[in-house]
């Protein structure tokens, strides 16, 4: 979704999108967790897990297309996330 550049499944994050009640409609309270072993239940979208892929991502709005919500996401688990990943 970042970079758009093709890869193998294995070497992609998941993410998928966490709300509350109500929240997938008006985009409040939404936040994208990651979820590795892509087990979590939902839509999922796949980015490298690097920053830089992350941050293009989120500058590009691909997330808010991709779930086909309105409003701000809360990405700060997934940065987190990413950011201790690396190396």
């Amino acid at each position: 979704m970042g970079c758009r550049e093709r890869a193998a499944k294995t070497d992609l994050l998941r993410i998928v999108m966490a709300a509350g009640e109500g929240a997938e409609d008006s985009g409040k309270g939404v936040r994208l967790v990651p979820d590795p072993r892509g087990t979590l239940p939902g839509r999922g979208a796949y980015v490298h897990p690097a920053p830089v892929c992350l941050d293009m991502a989120v500058r590009r709005r691909a997330f808010l297309r991709s779930y086909r919500v309105r409003g701000p996401l809360d990405t700060t688990d997934l940065s987190r996330y990413v950011e201790q990943a690396q190396p």
